[in-house]
């Protein structure tokens, strides 16, 4: 969530920020801005009578001890009045502060200054790319194909057992699942990220802290009647257990790593955009969360985006990696690189990561601070990335590494699967 103290000195700055972001209802600025000078007067009202009241109950007894009851009761009747009046201040008050809170709530984060014009993926720009194309034969095949030829996944069983895009991972497609979610975890707590295992499902404090909510409720699974949302991402979970803490600036960065299953409702379309693993409604993921200075967020971003390049170097695949435009941004985003996968047997690019800096917008819903040298509170930045989700990777894996007699299993991955090849 914006902090309302930039509406007040930087109106322009916000309305480049969300024409940036392709956000179209900029109306909602004035009317921040106008529910702002009404509450700042309203509270400066509210303040006034506070002291007047105050003031006023120590006249009264000093009238009283006096004998002067007549002058007592006159300035009661004023006091009433005055409480009256504080009642009904109070309560506009509090009505005016609702509705700044639902209108801020409904902009997104702003970009940040690198972020390029663009509304559309064709925009965003290629950054780097590195590994190579496979050589494959004529007679290659798309993972779903392969999926079948070696037992690996039974996209069907998943629909009979719950609906389309919850596949069954079977034998050696199960046993690879398990093989890549331990290489990402070893892979990140080596590089320095604490291994957390968090709850599956959040409450709604949770889901707003880190901005699912109120922007995406169509995209999550709820169970109504306790109140909860099976989680996305593991960013939700992990990154509110610091959620109205004040963490020591000695603790800084604060690094985690945690698998989980992620579930989301999106896309129900059909083609070849959403065929086997290419979009699916559960699906397992190793994310990396990061609580920073300030400060050093942006070096943070580059090294995070790093980290996530070696480990998709370490299978071995053909990558490139992308920074968004604006229109193609998430809502809680100030800068996001994408990277992507080439799958070779479906001919076409594949988004497995996402790394972002959300600087404040997170934090600041949440009120995860740290207390700086100085001794002053600071909200932290919160940073998060996909290290890695496994569904197109697992397609990309198969499609790019097969061959006439199997499929070949990446060096590092080897130890964790216990074999070379699937066949």
């Amino acid at each position: 969530m914006l902090p309302i103290q930039l509406f007040r000195t930087n109106k322009d700055l916000i309305l480049d920020g969300l024409k940036k972001k392709n956000f179209k209802a900029l109306e909602l600025v004035d009317k921040i801005i106008d529910i702002d000078e009404r509450r700042r007067a309203l509270q400066v009202e509210n303040d006034n009578l506070a002291a007047s009241l105050n003031s006023a109950s120590k006249n009264i007894g000093q009238l009283m001890a006096k004998g002067e009851k007549e002058q007592a009761e006159e300035l009661k009747q004023i006091v009433a009045k005055n409480k009256d009046r504080a009642r009904e201040v109070a309560e506009q008050l509090a009505a005016l502060e609702q509705e700044q809170h639902d209108t801020l709530v409904q902009l997104p984060n702003m970009p940040h200054s690198s972020v390029r014009f663009g509304k559309t993926p064709e925009e965003n720009e290629v950054v780097r790319s590195g590994g190579t194309a496979p050589d494959l034969s004529a007679q290659k095949m798309p993972h779903w194909e392969l999926a079948a030829r070696y037992n690996l996944i039974d996209f069907e069983l998943g629909t009979k057992i719950t609906g389309a895009g919850f596949p069954v991972f079977t034998g050696q497609g199960a046993r690879l699942q398990r093989a890549l979610i331990n290489y990402f975890l070893n892979f990140n707590t080596e590089a320095g990220y604490k291994e957390v295992c968090p709850p599956f499902m959040v409450n709604e404090t949770s889901a707003y802290g880190t901005t699912q909510l109120p922007d995406k409720e169509g995209q999550m699974y709820f169970a109504p009647e306790d109140g909860f949302y099976l989680i996305p991402t593991a960013e939700v979970p992990v990154t509110n257990m610091y959620r109205d803490v004040i963490i020591p600036e000695s603790e800084l960065p604060v690094k985690l790593t945690a698998y989980s299953p992620c579930f989301r409702r999106e896309a129900g379309s059909y083609g070849k955009d959403v065929r086997g693993l290419n979009r699916v409604h559960q699906f397992d993921k190793v994310e990396v969360v990061q609580l920073v200075n300030p400060a050093n967020s942006y070096d943070v971003l580059e090294e995070m985006v790093n980290h996530v390049e070696r480990l998709l170097q370490s299978l071995g695949l053909q990558y490139r990696i992308l920074r968004l435009c604006g229109g193609d941004m998430s809502f809680s985003s100030a800068l996001t690189y994408d990277f992507e996968v080439y799958s070779a047997a479906q001919e076409r690019w594949l988004e497995v990561s996402s790394v972002s800096n959300f600087e404040t917008f997170q934090t600041n819903r949440m009120k995860a601070r740290f207390k700086d040298g100085s001794g002053k509170t600071q909200l932290v930045h919160s940073l998060n990335g996909s290290s890695l989700a496994l569904p197109r990777i697992v397609a990309c894996l198969l499609e790019n590494h097969q061959t006439p007699d199997g499929i070949n299993i990446p060096d590092a991955l080897v130890p964790y699967f216990g074999k070379k090849t699937i066949s």
